[in-house]
């Protein structure tokens, strides 16, 4: 395919990250190999965006842990970054917000051909690199596109009542596109099929198979902390350093929030009763 053809893009996940897994760094991997080998794009970034300690999740530390280990695992990666302006937030915000300031960040950026960025100045070097790669004649006129990378998880919570606002949905899937990671046992498919506002925007929807079965998830994680079992090679070494050093993930910490309703439950549910 021609260059002219090619669209910058950039990734953005978003989720607890309560902690960092490999998977989680794997999962911009096999989305960045999916989709520049359809020809179509060149993926220029990856941001990590954790949420913040107003989602009120069970068990969710604090989000200076969650960001600083996230900053670790990506510390020698020269395209995946973190960003904290979620985290930071007083309140839960919601991921169609999320998905919306950082694709305004990204035009910005491009108005002023600079990249907005909060990592070390050598990975924003590196990430220049591959973002000024990609020739004028390359970009859309309104700059690299974003897409949100996700697991089968959160596109199945979209049927979830009272978990997200059907206009959230239509505009992050219809006007910037996901990216989805299926994992073991999960019928994405099957459930763009049953809804009927995924199925209409359906072809903005990218499916990525890992085919090296990978379960890995951060409560199989914290489960194991709990015990006292090791998770090396589960985590980024500095990661468990860190947590180790910190003493995080302990049977208390688990039941933080254990009584208090999940952020977006509690909105939506507020908002449809009165």
């Amino acid at each position: 395919m021609e260059a002219h053809n090619i669209t910058s893009l950039v990734l953005l996940a978003c989720g607890s990250f309560n902690p960092i897994t490999n998977m989680h760094l794997r999962m911009f991997e096999l989305a960045r190999d999916h989709l520049e080998d359809t020809g179509q794009y060149r993926v220029v970034k990856g941001i990590i965006s954790p949420v913040s300690d107003g989602y009120k999740k069970k068990g969710l530390i604090e989000a200076s842990h969650r960001l600083e280990m996230a900053r670790l695992a990506t510390e020698n990666s020269d395209w995946i970054t973190v960003d904290s302006w979620e985290c930071l937030q007083p309140e839960w915000v919601e991921t169609a917000k999320v998905v919306r300031h950082h694709h305004e960040e990204l035009l910005s950026a491009a108005r002023n051909n600079d990249d907005v960025d909060t990592v070390k100045h050598t990975k924003k070097r590196r990430i220049d690199e591959n973002y000024l790669g990609v020739s004028s004649h390359q970009k859309r006129r309104d700059g690299p596109q974003l897409m949100l990378l996700c697991g089968a998880d959160v596109l199945e919570s979209f049927g979830k009542p009272n978990m997200w606002k059907q206009e959230d949905i239509a505009e992050i899937v219809g006007r910037y596109g996901l990216v989805c990671i299926t994992r073991s046992g999960s019928e994405p498919n099957k459930f763009i099929h049953q809804s009927d506002m995924l199925w209409k925007y359906r072809k903005n929807i990218h499916m990525v198979h890992e085919w090296v079965a990978n379960d890995v998830s951060a409560t199989h994680v914290r489960r194991a902390l709990r015990r006292g079992q090791s998770v090396r090679y589960l985590l980024p070494d500095p990661v468990v350093h860190y947590i180790q050093e910190c003493d995080l993930y302990s049977a208390e910490s688990e039941q933080k929030n254990a009584d208090v309703v999940l952020a977006p439950l509690q909105r939506y549910t507020d908002a449809s009763s009165s």
